[in-house]
């Protein structure tokens, strides 16, 4: 998979486009020969963003990669340019690897590429992806989907765990963690493709959680129920059930259990601490139980977990 070749058209966004690139474009390690053959196929010019970018080659290449990624769409509702979808079946059917980045997802399922597939994209454009194409298998929490020929991410951050990903099936993972290091982000855990996304924390402070929250994250140690929250919020369960929805996009416990579960993958990167004693310390009581529910949500058990993590360099 040595030619990678990155769709763009006008209204796509320029942060996957050119993190793509930054990706792709160089072998930091000097370990993978041959490294990448990357390049941009689009109309001239593209608009991406605010700027004007003059492509290498037609979509019409897009046929002669091995590897082919489309980047983020601004407009969801907007068309999916013809040439483009055609450019994208033909890539398809070529045999090329077809990658989405985002909401670039909906430019494959336009293209019928992820029928009968699982697939994801950024977590607030899920529903809308579902709904206009059924027969994509829509997964909201998972940052992304490795079919074989066809991968998606969800948004922004998710779409560089792809790329990574990508590298490491490729190159292998020492090749695919100097990457990580020369972009400053962390190595990609193993049975990646099930961790699911952190849900969101509202940052204003006149929000009706703005108080809860941090209450939370100081007591995950403790038995909390919808009710203890629901009192400490001072509204009913169904009110608080309402702004967590609206929120986080999720339900009281279901965002307990993911801040429990990142509670716990931080002691196990930073501490030396026993399953024993950050299973406490998450509020899952027992080592048996932590197990069970990081193994489900992150995709590997807690050792494992920490092997990955703690066996990275300082600063790394």
């Amino acid at each position: 998979m040595t030619t990678i070749a990155l769709a763009a058209t006008d209204g796509m966004l320029h942060f996957e486009l050119a993190m793509a690139c930054e990706v792709f474009v160089r072998d930091p390690s000097g370990l993978a020969d041959p490294w990448y053959d990357l390049a941009v196929c689009g109309p001239a010019p593209v608009r991406v963003g605010r700027f004007l970018m003059e492509p290498d080659h037609g979509l019409d290449q897009l046929a002669n990669a091995d590897t082919v990624i489309v980047p983020a769409i601004e407009d969801i509702d907007a068309d999916v340019p013809p040439e483009l979808i055609d450019a994208v079946r033909a890539a398809h059917a070529a045999g090329a690897r077809m990658v989405s980045l985002c909401t670039g997802a909906f430019v494959l399922a336009a293209a019928g590429v992820l029928d009968g597939l699982r697939a994801t994209t950024h977590w607030a454009h899920t529903e809308a992806l579902a709904a206009r194409y059924p027969e994509v298998r829509v997964d909201p929490d998972v940052l992304y989907v490795d079919n074989g020929t066809v991968l998606a991410s969800a948004g922004k951050a998710a779409a560089i765990d792809l790329c990574l990903h990508l590298i490491r099936r490729d190159h292998g993972s020492t090749v695919a963690n100097a990457v990580a290091r020369r972009l400053v982000v962390p190595p990609h855990r193993a049975g990646g493709q099930a961790q699911y996304v952190t849900m969101p924390v509202p940052a204003r402070d006149d929000h009706p959680l703005a108080e809860l929250l941090p209450w939370v994250m100081q007591r995950l140690d403790r038995p909390l129920t919808v009710e203890d929250l629901a009192r400490q919020a001072n509204m009913s369960s169904r009110n608080l059930a309402r702004h967590f929805r609206s929120a986080t996009g999720t339900t009281p416990l279901q965002w307990l259990s993911t801040q429990r579960i990142r509670h716990a993958q931080e002691l196990l990167e930073n501490t030396d601490d026993s399953v024993d004693v950050i299973a406490q310390a998450a509020g899952m009581g027992t080592a048996t139980t932590l197990r069970r529910h990081f193994h489900r949500t992150v995709g590997v058990p807690p050792d494992a977990y920490r092997r990955t993590f703690r066996s990275t360099e300082p600063g790394a």
